[in-house]
């Protein structure tokens, strides 16, 4: 499959120790099988961090996974929604629960992408003024957007790279 990766800049070489901590799904290189999403992503990027908005383009083959750990939320229901919670909370202690990825316990993560909206019903839930079921239906009527995270190099060699494309 194809799948994007939305910057102000080409992306030659995925150094993963230059992605940032606290993302959804852990700290990792993040793709999307959406490319308006990248290119919005890439957008984005550069209203915070000049450049020039770009999509770097690869091939990924998903029946590769062979060994590696992977995780996929299908559903947006409460473990998608706690593992996001926990990987973007900089105080959550128990990072070997397996609704977190601080220790990169999976090579490579899949789900729906929780946006800045989302961002507040979450912190409506963790602060207890939501409970998982009034979440669960806030977040079914969301148009939610898709991504894999790769959080190791033995993930990052599934993907290559072939192409980049440049935004005005």
């Amino acid at each position: 499959m194809v799948v994007f990766h939305g910057s102000n800049l080409e992306i030659e070489n995925i150094n993963l120790t230059k992605c940032n901590k606290y993302k959804d799904f852990g700290k990792g290189f993040y793709v999307t099988t959406i490319e308006e999403q990248a290119e919005r992503m890439a957008r984005r990027t550069v209203k915070r961090f000049g450049g020039v908005p770009t999509v770097t383009i690869f091939e990924f083959n998903e029946k590769n996974l062979g060994s590696l750990k992977y995780k996929e939320f299908i559903e947006v229901d409460n473990d998608w929604a706690m593992f996001i919670i926990n990987n973007r909370d900089k105080d959550f202690k128990n990072i070997t629960s397996e609704l977190s990825n601080y220790d990169n316990k999976y090579d490579i993560v899949f789900g729906a992408v929780a946006n800045d909206d989302i961002a507040t019903t979450f912190a409506l839930y963790k602060d207890g003024f939501l409970s998982s079921e009034i979440l669960k239906e806030r977040l079914k009527y969301k148009k939610l957007s898709n991504q894999y995270s790769f959080h190791t190099e033995e993930a990052i060699k599934l993907l290559k790279k072939v192409g980049v494309k440049k935004y005005e």
